[in-house]
């Protein structure tokens, strides 16, 4: 029970702050998608019925390809991130040398490239340069001439995923790491005893016991991706409602987004739920057995 407290006192200031300052304008942005403001001062609220919706899905034509544009691209990157992540945290988990340093550096990126700031860089074409500078070293120019402009954009691509994929990866690698420090060593010594391999040991120890984990980070991912800064839809509805004044509108389009995510995150749960690990039967037994 005490533990319990502990937690509510926590995650009281973030309650409070729901409360005081999200509860509000959320209830008033979805009464601004189902209607048009007749007086600024006040905010006036005249309902319509489903007019900004029907404009969203059958009138305008940029929303939805943006959508479908912002729906590819966290397909494409929550999986490279998981992986990613994943294997960093597995190495820098080992005993090797300079643990804590490459801890901070893959963390570092968190810090510093998210949100204004990271909108000045890719603004000021610092991913266009390093992408220039990666691609130089990898590929020569004389090789890149050879193979021509289509292959030049391919490899243009694949860099430019993967550099986002290593700015996106301090928190995953954070919460890996906190799991994988969970894992009892003696599981791992068992296993060798039985001559086990480290290809096996991962299969049937690590990714298991990290499954939790593993659940909260794809999910945690999912999130960041589609909240991200520069994410197309996020600038296209700012625009709508702060450029082009249209309220209703872009609350409208908040709430489709908003509820598109939910509905992805719903079905990734709901998919993965048989797959994550109950570690604490692990704990009721050992605490049986400590007790007796």
């Amino acid at each position: 029970k005490r533990k319990v407290m502990y937690g509510y006192v926590f995650i009281l200031p973030f309650i409070i702050g729901i409360i005081v300052f999200f509860a509000f304008p959320l209830i008033l942005s979805l009464a601004l998608s189902f209607g048009k403001i007749d007086k600024i001062v006040g905010i006036k609220v005249t309902l319509t019925g489903f007019e900004n919706y029907v404009r969203a899905f059958v009138i305008d034509p940029s929303f939805l390809p943006t959508l479908w544009k912002v729906a590819k691209q966290v397909a494409i990157r929550v999986p490279l991130i998981i992986v990613f992540s994943m294997v960093i945290s597995i190495l820098i988990n080992k005993d090797i040398k300079f643990k804590g340093f490459f801890r901070t550096v893959f963390f570092l990126p968190f810090l510093l490239g998210t949100g204004h700031v990271m909108n000045q860089l890719l603004g000021q074409d610092i991913a266009n340069d390093t992408l220039a500078t990666a691609r130089g070293i990898i590929v020569p120019p004389e090789v890149m001439a050879y193979l021509g402009s289509s292959v030049g954009n391919a490899i243009d691509a694949i860099l430019n995923e993967i550099t986002l994929v290593l700015w996106k990866t301090g928190v995953q690698v954070l919460l890996f790491l906190s799991g994988l420090q969970t894992i009892p060593v003696s599981l791992y010594e068992s296993a060798r005893i039985d001559s086990a391999t480290e290809w096996e040991m991962f299969w049937k120890i690590t990714l298991p016991m990290m499954s939790p984990m593993l659940l909260l980070n794809i999910i945690y991912t999912i999130i960041d991706s589609f909240t991200d800064m520069s994410n197309p839809i996020l600038s296209y509805i700012q625009n709508t409602s702060f450029k082009q004044f249209k309220y209703e509108y872009a609350a409208a389009m908040g709430w489709i987004y908003f509820v598109l995510i939910i509905i992805i995150i719903s079905i990734v749960f709901y998919a993965l739920r048989n797959y994550v690990y109950d570690t604490s039967y692990e704990r009721k037994v050992g605490k049986k057995w400590r007790q007796e």
